[in-house]
């Protein structure tokens, strides 16, 4: 069987763990499930503080990070970055100590 070179990549995307997350690569419909896990790897490496990158535009983005933010069991508190970081195109994420 001859393999659809124009057929989606199945397999899950790798990212190193950072700091920082840009959501701009997603698809709207993927956004809340990437926040997620993001923010539940970034809490077990022992990260304390995250920046996700999810533009100005018409705050569509934001909200759904937002809502994710607001239910996780790992974050402490969130807020818009500064201005040199992205002010209100990116959150920074305070999160609870491992313990």
């Amino acid at each position: 069987m001859k393999k659809d070179e124009d057929a989606p990549n199945e397999d899950p995307i790798i990212l190193p763990l950072e700091a920082s997350i840009d959501l701009h690569p997603f698809q709207p419909k993927e956004i809340a499930s990437v926040v997620e896990e993001y923010i539940a790897e970034a809490s077990q490496a022992g990260f304390s503080e995250v920046r996700l990158i999810h533009g100005k535009g018409a705050g569509v983005q934001r909200n759904i990070v937002r809502s994710v933010l607001s239910r996780h069991p790992a974050v402490l508190s969130f807020r818009d970055a500064p201005v040199e970081a992205g002010g209100w195109g990116a959150t920074v994420v305070r999160l609870k100590a491992k313990s």
